[in-house]
């Protein structure tokens, strides 16, 4: 018999690994930021069609314990209020959505210490601006409204206006959030060789300078809040100095 052809082991074919383009990039990017907004809008209508009135309560507590009725000017102007609570619930509820896609988006680009390095640096992000957003409502928020309401309780009745009132609350929260990132801040600029911990330490006189200048603009024309937020300003920033000597070694 003749010996029948033998398939050459040599000859598979080499299958070569797949590089996504640009464009794949691109409608990954579309589709992962579309299924954000999807999140997004689907939780603002449930939060506005079902718990708009708690979460009004909620946010009102402060000044109606105290006795204090809040008015609406315009005829629109308790919807849009109740729409921007509703709006930023809405966010901070999908905000590990949009962090999961974020993540997911950025990993396969990056090796196993940059993914470590990126945890922790997400991770300490978040707590650090939820610890500000807490210690701006608890200690400094609350105590700013009392003070207003004691100073003004036998000159005026007090009459605020809803989306006033709710307008300085997130504002109020959100610069402490954003203030209490001042370690993050150093630590980034540091090891991306923008500053240095000798600079850092040489502009400290300018910088708290400067905290008490930010905070006057940031918080209500009183010294007290000024300095409950120019207080953990400088806190924060010596703590920055820390973070980065330790890590930019």
């Amino acid at each position: 018999m003749e010996n029948l052809p033998q398939k050459n082991n040599d000859s598979f074919d080499v299958v070569e690994s797949y590089e996504p383009s640009l464009g794949d990039h691109i409608r990954e990017l579309r589709k992962r930021i579309i299924w954000c907004l999807v999140t997004l809008v689907v939780v603002f209508f449930g939060l506005a069609s079902f718990v708009s009135e708690p979460l009004m309560k909620i946010i009102t507590k402060p000044i109606t314990d105290r006795g204090i009725q809040l008015i609406y000017i315009g005829l629109a102007e308790a919807l849009t209020a109740q729409l921007k609570v509703c709006f930023i619930a809405a966010f901070v509820i999908s905000s590990p959505v949009f962090l999961w896609h974020i993540w997911d988006f950025v990993k396969p680009a990056l090796y196993d210490n940059e993914k470590k390095a990126v945890l922790i640096f997400t991770f300490g992000s978040v707590v650090l601006f939820l610890i500000g957003v807490t210690f701006g409502y608890i200690v400094v928020f609350l105590s700013a409204i009392t003070f207003f309401v004691y100073v003004g309780e036998n000159l005026a009745t007090p009459m605020l206006s809803i989306s006033q009132y709710v307008g300085f609350l997130f504002g109020f929260v959100i610069s402490f959030g954003m203030v209490f990132e001042m370690p993050v801040v150093s630590y980034v600029l540091c090891k991306m060789g923008v500053v240095t911990v000798d600079f850092l330490k040489s502009a400290r006189k300018y910088v708290i300078l400067g905290i008490f200048v930010v905070a006057a603009f940031l918080t209500p024309p009183d010294a007290l809040s000024q300095v409950l937020m120019a207080l953990p300003m400088i806190v924060l920033y010596e703590i920055g100095i820390i973070v980065a000597k330790i890590g930019c070694k």
